[in-house]
């Protein structure tokens, strides 16, 4: 039976409620209910669910009753929704289409900063875009990447490159113009239609068979104009394209700068200025540096730095990438090795990407979503400081004119972070074109839906990356210049350090070379006998003044026997490791076949 306690306080909002109990129910053998005339709490072991089922002091005690434990009772299927996804993506889709699109259209996020995801742009294949000035070296390094000419594509001093070209995989090479590529479902590129079709006309995929497309989409883009060229109209916005689309959606942004040509236009310093929110996927490289004198390069690279540190909007220095990114000869050979070295930075970067695609997405999944709470939390502002009757447009145009008081008000209250708000500048101009009364005001169960996304259901998400990629079988970048970056003697430092013979040809040992001087220092050590423990061989080894840690890694190496005892040959190899570590060179964690000694290596073969 029911019964009636003393009114009491809330202790969440200070109102009156009526609390109540009853002796049992059908779910535990106690609970606690508090009612009030908007909201119905209920309280089984510790866990607290909410529903509003609109009492007005009439709705009968097991009417609320029957809501709140249907309520709990779907609360504990939420709680295991993560763990029925297949895989991230799947669960990003869901959660999109569940909790982040409905504050996106409630609140037009879609009309101010991006447009409505669709199933195809959490399925598609990491990508990289390049952007630059004409003549920078753009569709050169797409093809020096590729391995092959692709459909499409024009090479020259003059501005070649007129169009937005995604290079991706096919049986048989073609060109899809942009009006088709537009309304294919398996594509992301249905809201680029709403650019018009002056840049429809500029939009095509070059389909090419290739290895290095299997798993990678490349996209080409128009030369960034410079002098009077950047004041002709392209008949559609080339900023807003690249940074509301493809910038947002890519894995990685190259920026390429020739190494003659370091001037920055207004139309190139906008676009580097935008890249600022996508700091994270940008990579600098410096192009065509061998065409110039050691001595100039370094001038070179410290103007490039210093005008980006004018427009980078970041305290720390920013990792350039210095080489020539073609199949010429090199004019300058001087730097050949630090090319070499810049070459395999960059590509080795590239080649991981399809392993990180499913971060990268959650990643972007992530920030979209908190600049869509910061986005409501404006829009409703504005509509609460409208008036209801006369003055609009004063209020409204004082409201833009202030925009940045309403950023630090919401900023207060609802303890947002200063980096989460967008560009105001760009806002500015957006809310120029838009009826403030029509806007809508805090849904707090959006905002609350949001969070529980944020803060419940993505974190099951995280756990589930470690084993993303071998689920869906992930694998490196493969084919085109990503096959020429190992195991070849023509690699940088394919015939240094541990490397040193490899590439011989010869079945003599390259340790062999000075084993008369091993001998010596082994008959000293042993006094005689076979085999010296790690004990009789640490002093000598100490002399090295290595830390301890690189000498255990050196005993490891060499013990290929793991008994616990160096013979001839083993102390042979300790002294070629301790010497290769000495130079400088770093030693690998598992000792490579060709160092392996010729008894033991014929055991390996064998096995």
């Amino acid at each position: 039976m029911f019964r009636f306690k003393n009114r009491v306080v809330c202790y969440t909002c200070k109102d009156d409620y009526y609390q109540m109990q009853w002796s049992r129910c059908l779910i535990t053998t106690y609970a606690n209910v508090v009612l009030s005339t908007g909201d119905c709490r209920l309280q089984f072991s510790g866990h607290v669910n909410a529903c509003r089922p609109r009492i007005f002091g009439k709705t009968s005690l097991w009417t609320c009753q029957t809501r709140c434990i249907s309520s709990w009772i779907s609360g504990l299927f939420k709680q295991d929704e993560t763990r029925s996804f297949n895989s991230v993506r799947d669960g990003l889709k869901s959660m999109y289409s569940q909790c982040l699109e409905p504050l996106e259209t409630t609140y037009l996020f879609h009309d101010f900063h991006s447009p409505k995801l669709r199933s195809a742009d959490f399925d598609y294949k990491p990508s990289v875009m390049l952007i630059g000035q004409y003549s920078t070296g753009k569709t050169t390094f797409l093809q020096h990447i590729v391995g092959k000419d692709y459909p499409g594509m024009r090479i020259g001093p003059e501005p070649t490159t007129d169009k937005f070209i995604v290079i991706m995989n096919g049986k048989e090479d073609s060109i899809v113009p942009g009006n088709a590529l537009v309304v294919d479902a398996n594509m992301p590129y249905a809201p680029l239609s709403k650019f018009g079709n002056k840049f429809l006309n500029r939009f095509q995929a070059s389909v090419t068979s290739t290895p290095v497309l299997e798993n990678l989409t490349l996209i080409d883009t128009p030369g960034i104009l410079s002098g009077e060229k950047q004041l002709i109209d392209r008949g559609y916005d080339f900023i807003q394209v690249w940074v509301q689309w493809f910038a947002e959606r890519v894995d990685r942004v190259i920026l390429l700068f020739d190494a003659h040509k370091l001037d920055v236009s207004d139309e190139f310093k906008r676009t580097i200025e935008v890249l600022n929110m996508y700091e994270d996927k940008l990579k600098i490289v410096l192009n065509k540096a061998d065409r110039v004198s050691p001595q100039q390069l370094m001038r070179v690279y410290g103007a490039l730095m210093w005008s980006l540190g004018k427009i980078v909007n970041t305290p720390e220095v920013v990792r350039v990438y210095t080489g020539s990114f073609w199949k010429q000869p090199l004019q300058h050979t001087a730097n050949r090795h630090l090319f070499e070295l810049e070459h395999q930075d960059l590509f080795k970067d590239l080649q991981s990407l399809p392993k990180q695609n499913s971060i990268r997405k959650l990643n972007d999944f992530i920030r979209r979503s908190r600049l869509a709470k910061v986005h409501a939390y404006i829009i409703s502002e504005l509509k609460s400081e409208m008036p209801r009757l006369f003055g609009r447009e004063v209020a409204k145009q004082r409201l833009i004119d202030e925009l940045d008081t309403v950023y630090r008000r919401i900023q207060s209250r609802y303890g947002v972070s200063a980096g989460d708000f967008p560009d105001i500048n760009q806002m500015r101009r957006k809310l120029k074109d838009y009826d403030f009364t029509k806007f809508k005001v805090l849904d707090s169960s959006l905002i609350d839906a949001l969070d529980d996304m944020l803060n419940k259901k993505i974190p099951p998400l995280m756990s589930m990356l470690p084993n993303e990629s071998l689920q869906l079988n992930t694998e490196d970048v493969s084919g085109g210049v990503f096959d020429l970056m190992e195991n070849n003697p023509f690699q940088s430092g394919a015939t240094e350090g541990v490397n040193e013979g490899k590439y011989d040809g010869s079945e003599t040992w390259i340790v062999a070379k000075h084993m008369a001087e091993y001998e010596k220092s082994f008959q000293r050590i042993s006094g005689g006998k076979e085999k010296v423990s790690g004990a009789a061989v640490r002093d000598e080894l100490m002399k090295s003044h290595l830390p301890n840690t690189e000498l255990a890694l050196i005993w490891r190496l060499a013990d290929v026997d793991n008994d616990g005892y160096f013979d001839i040959k083993q102390w042979a190899l300790a002294n070629h490791l301790l010497k290769i570590r000495l130079a400088g060179h770093e030693l690998p964690h598992t000792l490579p076949h060709h160092l392996l000694p010729p008894a033991s290596k014929n055991v390996s073969d064998h096995s």
